[in-house]
């Protein structure tokens, strides 16, 4: 769920901006404003080069030449480029009015490719076609109320396996469809559960590998005939719930290698005998967990990721002889999508940090020189953010919390306002990824920001990740409340000026940081948030609420929706007597919008401000420029009036 909105958040301040501006910056067609100030064209001048940072996510190889597809913004939405060399020029190929952020050349020659495109944020996502001769996109899916995920080729290249929800809209069953022939398309299973994906076809392409999800902690691998349909689970029963994911066969069709947390704390690699349930662990002994790997065609090398406390390494693993080494010329950061190249020749991969935006670059197995492909633009800002700082504080049961803490520049004296940032999910992570906004709030505005990684978080262990379930949600709460003390010992942190910001899991978090510690707060931002559990999982998309009751709890248990209307920001919003900022998508298919009006109305009960910003064309997070944009002035302005009104001139707001 991060994708959400933490590249969309932050904007720069109206400090010294001029009375007389002009007429305010017009609110973009497709945002509903309400209770909002006017944002001056003076705010939007000075702002303008925040806002046109780029990055560059790796998306796939082509399969003959040594050419790349990333997906990069050159207008309002991130679409897919093709770079045919390292620093080469970037060349648009879909020209959606939506995002595009994966696709796939055809496996055979690259004549063509597949992607997925929801509309309007929806993310009922149809599978689509685009011959590169001429440019003619076909659609392949159903184009209704359905989602149409993963789709993986098989090794011949002459069809493509995925899940779709288009039978009933709650389950994700299995089909193969020739791309080249959409008539051909047919359900190979009927599966019951909105949780299940491809990952591999076995090398004779009459078996698929197929992951069921039942939730962050227990997942199930299972083989599945493709000409019968009939489904065979792979993954042994364990004494606990257990995690299998990514899995992909071993050339000999009879094992598969796959990310696993069977017996272990974190997950690892592991090589699975499909017959007998015999697992081996691959990768070697380590406290952090494998994230992501990839295997060559051959077979003969793994190339993997390990996430150390928000930060990747990557790592090469030769299968005949088990050694494994590290790439250390990769930079330090955020390691996305990786793959190896149909040769086995080169490993591609996407790298970004909280000083640079993600670029791709690509490794030299033989060599192991790592070579940059793309060099994305940071819209004229010298970029000087600081590598984050790990802290940790004690909770209130003396578990031991962290977070990455971002200091304001030096030239900010005294005590510092501080913007607590928390990650949606809640099965995600705070990870020191680049967001060019927060180069002017730590150099400008003088504003600390704080990433907490609260109970619940992924990256610490299955333990650490179940600490928040159910009747246990209020203990990340609390989490929060002990951050706010520890805040208070900080020498250059002032604990009275202090404000919380969230996305989606992390909105609810900031709403109910809002109603407990109203009186230690400057003010929350809320971002396609949970207000009530209750009211959430009725209304949620068919295909996401069992896994969420998983998560949440069941608001057909008596006992359950008693605890989710007790506790929910909602029943307690009466409490809320500081400033509220509210965003929200009206296509949301995971967080409706009613979550955020219900919460708007009740705020507003209390006489504080509230901020209202509908995105009618958005979903789960803003993701058209000109609406971040829209979003990143009101950000900054509500945190000028209410985090900073000590340090900032307001004339501006007294002149309206």
């Amino acid at each position: 769920m991060r994708r959400l909105v933490l590249a969309l958040l932050f904007a720069p301040s109206l400090s010294a901006l001029a009375l007389d501006a002009g007429p305010p910056v017009p609110i973009p067609p497709a945002l509903v404003a309400d209770g909002l100030p006017p944002v001056s064209r003076a705010l939007a001048a000075e702002v303008a080069r925040y806002t046109e940072f780029r990055s560059a996510s790796f998306v796939a190889w082509h399969p003959v030449d040594h050419h790349l597809l990333i997906s990069t913004r050159f207008g309002s939405t991130q679409q897919i480029h093709r770079v045919k060399r390292p620093g080469g020029d970037r060349t648009q190929l879909t020209f959606a009015a939506e995002p595009v952020a994966n696709a796939t050349y055809d496996p055979v020659a690259g004549r063509y490719l597949l992607f997925g495109k929801d509309s309007g944020g929806d993310e009922f996502t149809q599978i689509y076609r685009q011959d590169l001769s001429d440019g003619r996109i076909t659609r392949l899916t159903d184009g209704g109320r359905s989602q149409n995920n993963n789709p993986r080729w098989s090794h011949k290249g002459d069809r493509i396996a995925y899940s779709s929800t288009r039978r009933n809209g709650a389950d994700s069953d299995l089909y193969a469809m020739d791309p080249l022939h959409p008539e051909s398309d047919r359900r190979v299973a009927s599966v019951e559960g909105g949780g299940w994906s491809v990952t591999d076809w076995s090398p004779d392409d009459r078996r698929l590998l197929v992951v069921e999800q039942v939730s962050v902690n227990e997942t199930r691998l299972w083989s599945v005939d493709v000409a019968e349909g009939t489904k065979t689970r792979v993954s042994p029963d364990g004494a606990e719930p257990t995690v299998w994911h990514s899995a992909l066969f071993h050339p000999d069709g009879k094992r598969a290698y796959v990310l696993t947390d069977r017996d272990a704390e974190v997950a690892y690699l592991a090589l699975l005998d499909l017959a007998t349930g015999e697992v081996r662990r691959v990768s070697g002994a380590r406290s952090w967990e494998v994230e992501r790997f990839d295997l060559s065609r051959d077979g003969g090398t793994l190339a993997f990721v390990v996430n150390e406390e928000g930060l990747s390494k990557l790592f090469l693993l030769d299968t005949g002889t088990g050694a494994e080494r590290e790439v250390r010329e990769v930079p330090v950061g955020v390691i996305g999508r990786i793959a190896l190249h149909p040769d086995g020749k080169q490993l591609a991969f996407s790298v970004g940090s909280s000083a640079a935006p993600a670029d791709v670059y690509a490794v030299d197995l033989k060599a192991d020189a790592v070579t940059r492909w793309t060099e994305s633009e940071t819209g004229g800002v010298l970029l000087a953010l600081p590598q984050p700082e790990v802290v940790r504080w004690k909770s209130f049961d003396q578990r031991e919390i962290s977070g990455f803490l971002y200091r304001p520049a030096k030239h900010f004296a005294g005590r510092r306002p501080v913007l607590v940032v928390i990650h949606g999910g809640p099965e995600a992570q705070a990870r020191p990824n680049f967001r060019s906004q927060w180069s002017y709030l730590l150099d400008q505005l003088g504003v600390a920001l704080l990433e907490p990684n609260v109970r619940g978080s992924t990256g610490y262990g299955k333990t650490f990740v179940k600490l928040d379930n159910g009747m246990a949600r209020d203990g990340a709460v609390q989490d929060i409340g002990a951050l706010l003390d520890w805040i208070e010992q900080q020498p250059n942190l002032d604990a009275s000026r202090v404000m919380v910001y969230g996305g989606s899991y992390g909105g609810f978090m900031s709403l109910a940081s809002a109603t407990q510690f109203s009186d230690r707060l400057r003010g929350a931002i809320d971002v396609v948030g949970i207000s009530n559990f209750a009211t959430f999982l009725e209304n949620t998309e068919d295909y996401r609420r069992d896994l969420r009751r998983v998560e949440y709890g069941d608001e057909r248990d008596p006992l359950m929706r008693a605890y989710f209307n007790r506790t929910a920001p909602l029943t307690n919003a009466g409490k809320i007597t500081k400033p509220l900022f509210v965003i929200q998508g009206a296509n949301d298919p995971r967080v409706p919008r009613s979550e955020a009006e219900q919460i708007v109305a009740a705020t507003r009960k209390n006489g504080v401000p509230v901020w209202y910003l509908l995105g009618t064309n958005e979903g789960h997070g803003f993701n058209k420029k000109e609406n971040q944009d829209y979003l990143f002035f009101a950000t900054i302005e509500f945190l000028r009036l209410y985090l900073l009104p000590e340090e900032e001139a307001a004339p501006a707001a007294a002149g309206r």
